[in-house]
């Protein structure tokens, strides 16, 4: 599904370059539950914002689904973003003004969804991920949870092949934490659905079946939680 090469990004910091990853080179098949861990500045953020198209790499090639991608234009970028990959970030970002209902349609709006289409697929994804009856509340009406919630809802609302969360559970309590997470497996067990979480909790990332941990802008492990194993 996902083959980055070489992946290589750096930024200019005033009179010099700063190498962010140097030389990523990684195969992610389609259906695993991934996560990625490392120390502050060791890539993280930066490699998961590679694979959402947020950011290009400075060189290396990225495959997603057979397809180079860093060949397309940022408007088709765009596109292929909103179908095939859903968000989460540790702040919700939703829209203080929408209820949850109209926070999921956005994803839809963008697409060009019609109305009532795009009505019974929100209601349908904020029923998976239980919130059918907080539908037509606001963000301010609704605990941190329930606000991650809607968010997860947003993310899946287009079925997208992957969905990317940035320290998903950041702003959550411990036991709101263990439930987001088995809302994460629900939803790559049963529908699939290939999940990518960032995060530096060992908790958070004792869920994901495959732990990638970076340092210093390379891939310093690639394990496979269910078997124990290096991966080659």
């Amino acid at each position: 599904m996902i083959q980055l090469a070489s992946i290589k990004k750096s930024y200019s910091l005033g009179n010099e370059d700063v190498l962010v990853l140097n030389g990523i080179d990684l195969k992610i098949n389609r259906g695993e539950f991934i996560s990625i861990m490392g120390p502050s500045g060791s890539g993280k953020s930066t490699l998961m914002n590679i694979i959402g198209f947020l950011d290009r790499p400075t060189e290396g090639t990225y495959f997603l689904n057979g397809k180079e991608v860093l060949q397309y234009k940022e408007h088709e970028l765009a596109k292929i973003r909103n179908r095939a990959i859903g968000f989460v970030f540790q702040q919700f970002n939703l829209l203080p003004r929408l209820n949850a209902l109209k926070n999921v349609e956005l994803p839809m709006i963008y697409a060009g969804v019609k109305k009532k289409e795009r009505e019974e697929r929100a209601k349908e994804a904020l029923e998976k991920v239980g919130l059918g009856d907080r539908m037509l509340h606001l963000p301010n009406e609704l605990s941190g949870g329930q606000k991650q919630r809607v968010a997860i809802a947003r993310a899946i609302v287009n079925k997208p092949d992957l969905i990317l969360a940035d320290e998903p559970t950041g702003a959550l309590d411990t036991k709101t934490s263990e439930q987001i997470m088995e809302l994460f497996t629900m939803l790559n067990k049963e529908d699939g659905t290939t999940v990518i979480v960032v995060t530096h909790e060992e908790e958070v990332a004792s869920y994901a079946n495959r732990l990638i941990l970076l340092r210093d802008g390379y891939i310093v492990q690639d394990i496979d939680q269910e078997n124990r194993g290096e991966i080659l």
